[in-house]
């Protein structure tokens, strides 16, 4: 499941992405800054990409990666539990927009992982999921993949208003949401 940057080009996917420089971006389940570097070149060092995610190793090794690339003055990193209520640790309405990436299907919660995305976008804010096909999953023992219908109804029961499906690869779907 590692070995995803054969499969999802993570400059093409930010490029087709509405995002505006002074952007305020938070990247759930960031890991090692897959996205998060592509979002922090994205925004021209003018706005903020906060990197979230469980494992305090891979923030390490993204903070590392973010001085070389010389994108860590707008890159910050959260520790986080995201399937906790304010797992985030971030303001109510203090984000542009939350990339959740391949983190639903790892989780059975995923409504409180969204409920904590919608907690901290702004009103304009947008959300991005992108996640396995199930389909496309090299292997579902253990996890909890979801269609990107199922993903479009569980997104949208919670408030969120469906505006496109962007193509990002044959074994990922990309959907973006406004609050």
């Amino acid at each position: 499941i590692n070995n995803m940057t054969g499969i999802l080009n993570p400059q093409a996917v930010v490029q087709s992405l509405p995002i505006i420089e002074g952007m305020s971006i938070a990247d759930f389940g960031a890991g090692s800054g897959f996205f998060s570097l592509a979002l922090a070149h994205s925004l021209n060092n003018n706005g903020r990409v906060i990197a979230l995610d469980a494992s305090e190793k891979a923030l390490d090794a993204l903070n590392a990666r973010a001085k070389l690339e010389k994108v860590s003055t707008i890159i910050e990193t959260i520790t986080a539990n995201l399937e906790k209520p304010r797992g985030s640790k971030l303001n109510n309405g203090s984000v542009d927009m939350v990339l959740a990436s391949n983190i639903l299907f790892e989780t059975k919660n995923k409504e409180a992982i969204l409920k904590e995305a919608k907690r901290i976008l702004k009103d304009t804010g947008y959300l991005v999921i992108i996640d396995w096909k199930p389909d496309k999953l090299p292997q579902s023992d253990l996890l909890y993949p979801l269609s990107s219908e199922e993903a479009k109804d569980l997104v949208k029961s919670l408030g969120f208003t469906f505006k496109e499906e962007i193509f990002v690869s044959d074994t990922h779907y990309c959907l973006v949401f406004t609050k």
